[in-house]
């Protein structure tokens, strides 16, 4: 299975109050960080067979843009297991869930995605000596986006997009490929 994180693209200040975060809408360069980078998938000819997302509205904000732009047509499926509170437990629930799907796209929130993504590309069998951590830091900024192969054992990372690559790959492949001339 080919895996996609996606962290919601930005959505502006963090309000005070928590009910009012929890209806934090993308803003305007989060909506155009969203069609750089469906543009992006486009170009490489990826197309998902499902894509879930965080039930917040910045998260299903997202998913939808991306889904819609890269041709996704079924319902964008809505999974605690992506919220902001969700445990690596509620995660790996939904992956089971999941499985048996070819590309398949998650969309959520930081902390909990970093958390998630070391869990996949690191199974523990052991417990690590004193002092010693074996989880790797991955640092996902607003709209990045992580590709990981699963097959069995630990998850492999096959990409990892982060939103200044997705512009300068938007930037460069909408250029015109004919050379500007002045006319005198």
């Amino acid at each position: 299975m080919n895996l996609f994180i996606l962290r919601h693209a930005s959505a502006g200040t963090k309000r005070v109050n928590p009910l009012l975060d929890l209806k934090r809408p993308l803003d305007k360069e989060g909506k155009q960080h969203c069609l750089q980078l469906a543009h992006t998938l486009n170009a490489l000819k990826i197309n998902f067979d499902l894509v879930v997302s965080s039930p917040l509205k910045r998260a299903l904000q997202t998913a939808q843009l991306v889904a819609t732009e890269t041709g996704y047509e079924a319902k964008i499926l809505l999974s605690n297991g992506l919220a902001p509170e969700a445990t690596v437990a509620d995660f790996e629930r939904l992956l089971t869930e999941c499985r048996g799907r070819e590309n398949l796209l998650l969309v959520g929130h930081n902390p909990n995605l970093q958390q998630f993504l070391s869990s996949l590309l690191v199974r523990q069998a052991a417990q690590p000596a004193p002092g010693q951590e074996t989880a790797p830091k991955i640092r996902l900024r607003k709209g990045s986006l992580a590709r990981l192969s699963i097959t069995r054992g630990p998850a492999t990372l096959q990409s990892l997009l982060d939103p200044r690559t997705i512009r300068a790959l938007y930037a460069t492949s909408t250029k015109s490929s004919r050379r500007k001339t002045s006319r005198k």
